[in-house]
């Protein structure tokens, strides 16, 4: 990520690639120009912009006062939005918050966080309203957007309360450190490692297992106890969603970056093909996904002290996770029988 263009020449390039192509959407245009989109969004201090102050657990505590809003998280590969309240905040930890709710379910990871800017976009009556934070590059973790149905003074209140003193266009970039690289298999403790997989009590202690014998992901699906993960062909996606619009499964869909995971939970009906993106295009949820950026698909299979919990987990080329599917479940209930019988459908 470069900082050395100057704000007059970012503002060129930026002129110069919205005129060749004006549908170019605002990540794309940062990824073109090898900046980070918060160095966009800041040329526009004055015009639409504001710069807040980062005080992030006081700026989302305020949110749930604005009422019915757009939740939005993405990676390269998957866009997730929803609309809801921000309720049950759990703000406290300096490390990791929450929100739990039916409709906004989010975990925040505030380590990476560096950047909040309020965005108005559009005129008067038919302006656009957004909250917008970003990470220590420069990328876009978290955008909540305000609805008709928002409580729009609030928001102005949440504005005018965090405004920094600083309304500069000039942003300090951070380099976040990069993954660690992936060991030889010949160095991990496998027979361990499957072990502590088929001992798994709760799901939530995968990642700590991953961190433990020292795996990343990709390769713990090649390590996996046998019969507890299976790679899955690429239509895996539109199958297994088509099932549960047909079926109307209520499913969990997780899309995160690094410092955001958000959960739809419920539903999925209206499936549209746009070019290369698969949408859910519902009232209250939205999801967008590149399916040429999905380079392996893996059906999981995690033990819990409510039985066994099967999820579809779906990787870009990198080895990173893009997004992960589960039936609708909670603690204390065993998995749908109906979503083992969907996911496992697609084994055959």
């Amino acid at each position: 990520m470069t900082t050395t263009l100057s704000t007059t020449s970012l503002r060129e390039k930026w002129e110069a690639l919205k005129a060749e192509n004006p549908k170019l959407r605002i990540r794309n245009v940062a990824q073109e120009l090898g900046v980070g989109e918060a160095q966009l969004v800041a040329l526009n201090i004055g015009n639409g912009v504001t710069r807040l102050r980062p005080e992030l657990a006081e700026i989302f505590s305020s949110i749930e006062e604005m009422g019915k809003v757009m939740a939005l998280t993405r990676n390269d590969s998957v866009v997730h939005e929803r609309k809801g309240v921000y309720l049950n905040g759990k703000l406290n930890s300096p490390h990791v918050g929450l929100f739990v709710g039916e409709d906004i379910d989010l975990r925040i990871f505030f380590g990476c966080y560096k950047f909040v800017f309020a965005v108005t976009e559009g005129e008067a009556d038919k302006a656009r309203h957004s909250l917008q934070f970003f990470d220590k590059e420069g990328v876009a973790v978290h955008k909540i957007y305000m609805t008709e149905d928002s409580n729009l003074e609030a928001y102005h209140k949440t504005v005018e309360a965090f405004k920094a003193e600083d309304q500069s266009e000039e942003l300090e970039l951070e380099n976040l450190p990069a993954p660690d690289a992936e060991k030889p298999d010949s160095e991990i403790d496998v027979e361990g490692f499957q072990d502590a997989w088929k001992a798994l009590k709760d799901t939530h202690h995968y990642f700590g297992l991953l961190k433990k014998f020292g795996l990343t992901r990709p390769q713990a699906m090649r390590l996996a106890p046998e019969n507890y993960a299976h790679k899955l062909e690429a239509s895996a996606l539109k199958t297994v969603l088509e099932s549960a619009s047909e079926q109307e499964l209520p499913i969990m869909c997780f899309v995160g970056n690094r410092g955001m995971i958000q959960i739809h939970t419920g539903p999925v009906k209206k499936l549209v093909q746009y070019g290369p993106w698969y949408n859910v295009l519902d009232p209250d949820f939205n999801l967008h996904i590149k399916e040429s950026d999905i380079s392996e698909t893996w059906l999981v299979r995690k033990p819990s002290e409510d039985g066994i919990v099967t999820s579809l987990e779906f990787y870009n080329a990198e080895g990173e996770q893009i997004m992960q599917l589960f039936g609708k479940r909670k603690p204390g209930i065993p998995e749908d029988l109906n979503w083992r019988k969907t996911a496992e459908a697609l084994l055959r």
